[in-house]
């Protein structure tokens, strides 16, 4: 089955060319995105009708473009993937859904307020064994179900970002869930123990208790001399086990009426040999992107749908405070129980209002219907975020604000006090412009000072530093100062708001707080390196040359560079 090409695929690199061959293979990719340029060009000639691109951002506003896949980390996958539901596409993301559950429950509740399918990579559920245990099950076939084993072990690949449990156990849980009719566990114990890297388990062993009496055991390792992927199945009436490691015609045995019952009801095990079962050679990865691909054409829920993958996330969740309490056993209920943010009761937030995690809404300000919030922002007192509007993480918006339709605020920005944002050039009551709203986009890290204007339709570039009482009617550069009325680029700052100094004979500025090196690009600005002068605000832009300019996401939901991030939490 073939179908026209329409999806991109975020990050092409380890995992993500298994999904750039299948989706190939059903001739529906269309874009590959990675910031790696090596990893973009390690695709051969049989991918020279693919577009490849590092800029997500070209990505989402491809109109051509309509599903959009995505392997990258497990960090980005709510930002990413809340970005492409809010430009009205279909969106496929790999295992797990996001890290924090009610960013889950932002993800779902978007993706049925827009309209968009919404599935999530938990390949186990479409290997054809694992299918054939389902249609047992369903048709009753092995009884009463009792209890369920899943070890998943193996010498290496060994992570540092992320534990054994998180790295290996999502698959087993979701088929699990699956097994028992989608129901969450009343209560999760999980232990293990961190050999190799401090705070991250290699080893963990869960339990999860089910209404019913029904138990199951998820064991998974890295540190296991051998590698083992086996499930097994206990019933009433029969057993199955599931060997992922043996050829394909043995990987599924059925063992009926393993119990004898005598007169005196004291059961006699059997010990005949279990009968294989003959289930038909699929790739399940195959199997798993046509079913997306067929549920994006048919607009039909798919098998691990969102309100899927927040149930294992839930689960996760669960497994991980227990980890974290030595084993107690938790209910993922409670461990889902943490408020997403906080409102003052004078603030009025919109029912139809996305707000991210950890964010905080002050006195007498309002959120309106269709405006998205990032995690961890601060709206002072009497801030108005408009309909459309989008925050990117970590925005502060100081008193008196008023944030308007067309505005675009990606992580990290400072909004002064009583700054204006407009998003019409020429405004007149009598004429309704209300579908000419004129774009601004304020890039991440940058800052605007108290009592700026900034007039519609202008870029303000990363890091860059507007002054207080600026009038800015054009452009901005990363990491420019500028000021005045209208405004004129005095200088560089520094990520860190430091004014940089002049360059030396190559070019490079070092920031006095944090030592790092930037760079100014435009050649004319290295020849005049040893002016006495301030550099020219003609330059055209200046990078860091310690750290990545990452690739910009768009601010709904843009991470900010990952080195960055980790150069913060050390620093700052």
């Amino acid at each position: 089955m073939q179908f026209s090409p329409s999806l991109a695929l975020v990050g092409a690199g380890y995992w993500g060319k298994n999904l750039a061959r299948n989706f190939h293979a059903l001739g529906s990719l269309h874009t590959l995105c990675d910031r790696s340029e090596q990893i973009l060009a390690s695709y051969g000639n049989d991918y020279s009708s693919v577009a490849k691109t590092a800029s997500f951002d070209e990505v989402l506003a491809d109109p051509s473009v309509t599903m959009v896949a995505i392997a990258a980390p497990a960090s980005l996958h709510y930002r990413l993937a809340k970005a492409a539901l809010l430009q009205g596409k279909d969106v496929y993301v790999e295992k797990p859904l996001c890290l924090d559950i009610a960013e889950a429950e932002e993800l779902v509740a978007l993706a049925a307020r827009e309209g968009r399918i919404l599935m999530v990579g938990h390949l186990l559920q479409y290997h054809p064994c694992i299918t054939e245990i389902q249609r047992l099950i369903a048709d009753g076939e092995l009884g009463k179900l009792q209890y369920i084993t899943s070890n998943r072990l193996n010498l290496g690949k060994i992570r540092q970002e992320e534990n054994a449990l998180w790295s290996f156990a999502p698959h087993d849980i979701s088929v699990i869930l699956s097994l028992v009719g989608g129901q969450l566990p009343e209560q999760v114990a999980c232990s293990g123990e961190s050999y190799l890297t401090t705070g991250v388990a290699d080893t963990t062993l869960t339990t999860l208790k089910f209404p019913g009496a029904v138990r199951a055991h998820v064991y998974v390792s890295w540190l296991n001399p051998f590698k083992e992927q086996k499930l097994t199945i206990v019933g009433s009436r029969g057993m199955i086990v599931f060997d992922d490691t043996k050829p394909w015609a043995d990987k599924l045995q059925m063992h009926r009426d393993y119990l004898t019952w005598t007169s005196g009801r004291n059961p006699t095990p059997n010990k005949a040999v279990g009968v294989l079962l003959n289930v038909p050679e699929q790739e399940p990865l195959r199997q798993e992107c046509l079913h997306f691909l067929e549920c994006c054409r048919d607009r039909k829920t798919p098998r691990t749908d969102g309100r899927e993958g927040l149930r294992v996330l839930r689960v996760l969740k669960a497994a991980t405070a227990s980890l974290e309490a030595d084993g107690r056993a938790i209910s993922p209920s409670v461990a889902a129980a943490a408020p997403a943010f906080f409102a003052h009761p004078t603030a009025l937030v919109d029912p139809q209002a996305l707000v991210g995690s950890g964010s905080k809404i002050w006195h007498f300000s309002h959120v309106m219907a269709g405006a998205v919030l990032g995690e961890k922002c601060n709206l002072g007192q009497n801030v108005v975020v408009s309909p459309g509007v989008i925050l990117g993480n970590n925005v502060k918006v100081q008193n008196n604000v008023s944030i308007y339709t067309g505005a675009t605020i990606e992580d990290d920005v400072f909004l002064g006090p009583s700054c204006v944002l407009t998003n019409i050039t020429n405004p007149r009551s009598q004429i309704n412009r209300r579908n000419l709203y004129e774009k601004t986009l304020i890039r991440q890290g940058a800052t605007i000072g108290a009592n700026a204007t900034i007039v519609c339709g202008v870029t303000i570039g990363r890091y860059a530093f507007v002054a207080a009482g600026a009038v800015v009617t054009k452009d901005v550069p990363d990491y420019a100062l500028v000021m005045g009325n209208p405004t004129r680029q005095k200088g560089w700052m520094s990520r860190h708001g430091h004014l940089l100094s002049n360059p030396d004979a190559t070019g490079t500025m070092v920031c006095p707080e944090s030592g790092l090196r930037y760079q100014l690009v435009s050649e004319s600005i290295v020849q005049n390196a040893n002016s006495a002068h301030r550099p020219s605000p003609s330059a055209s832009s200046l990078r860091c040359l310690d750290l990545d300019e990452e690739t910009s996401l768009p601010a709904s939901l843009c991470t900010g560079a990952q080195s960055y991030d980790d150069f913060k939490s050390k620093t700052l």
